[in-house]
């Protein structure tokens, strides 16, 4: 199947509209949850916009409504997105991290959300000296362990934290399909659990149908594109 066409260039004022909504209930259910800023007064949730259906020329309209954090994830639509735009975002990778496109990744972002084969830990040690200065990962869990979707299980993820070339400082999950946010809640819960065994401090859960139950469970990170567009 064909990629979909990138949507329609959000305008300033809508983006902007619906990132103070966002952050407002970001703040309340963090509230909720009875959580506080990051050390150092950093906000305890970040909120990414997903721009893999956005022309790089939709960009500067995000930078100016107020969005800092951005990810990517077609490794070739990075590349050209931060050529670009470099300057205007910390860039984030959030797609499916393949060996191949490795060296395509690592010299443009701050974060790779998406490590989950062993293919990509020997890739990402061939090519760590493309890497941009500072890059982290997180690993991704397939925490409710569907047959056929990506991820490690829980049990792998002790040689992942072993063997990854960068440092690992969390964990990443995308929750089985459902209709009510509250059914991903369990697997956000268990996700925050076995980051915790851990002593991982990120958690990269929740989009725009469940993040404000992410935010609940603890997610440091949500990743948002269509509750900031539309």
């Amino acid at each position: 199947m064909a990629n979909p066409e990138p949507i329609a260039s959000p305008t300033v004022g809508r983006v902007r509209e619906n990132l103070a909504h966002i952050r407002t209930e970001i703040a309340t259910a963090a509230a909720r949850a009875s959580r506080s800023p990051r050390a150092g007064g950093d906000e305890a949730v970040r909120l990414l916009a997903a721009v893999k259906y956005l022309a790089p020329a939709a960009l500067p309209a995000l930078a100016e409504a107020g969005v800092r954090l951005v990810g990517e994830n077609r490794a070739q639509d990075l590349q050209t997105k931060v050529a670009a735009h470099d300057a205007l975002f910390e860039w984030h990778f959030i797609g499916q991290l393949q060996s191949r496109r490795v060296p395509l990744v690592v010299p443009h972002v701050r974060l790779i959300h998406s490590v989950a084969s062993d293919s990509a830990l020997r890739a990402l040690e061939r090519h760590r000296a493309l890497a941009r200065p500072g890059l982290e990962v997180l690993i991704q869990v397939n925490i409710a362990r569907e047959p056929g979707k990506a991820g490690v299980l829980p049990e792998e993820l002790p040689a992942y934290l072993e063997h990854s070339p960068f440092p690992v400082v969390g964990l990443m999950t995308m929750p089985p399909l459902a209709v009510d946010p509250e059914a991903s809640r369990r697997w956000f819960a268990a996700l925050r659990e076995l980051a915790a065994a851990h002593g991982l401090r990120e958690l990269s859960m929740g989009t725009s149908q469940d993040y404000v139950v992410a935010v609940e469970e603890g997610a440091t990170i949500v990743r948002l594109g269509a509750a900031l567009y539309r």
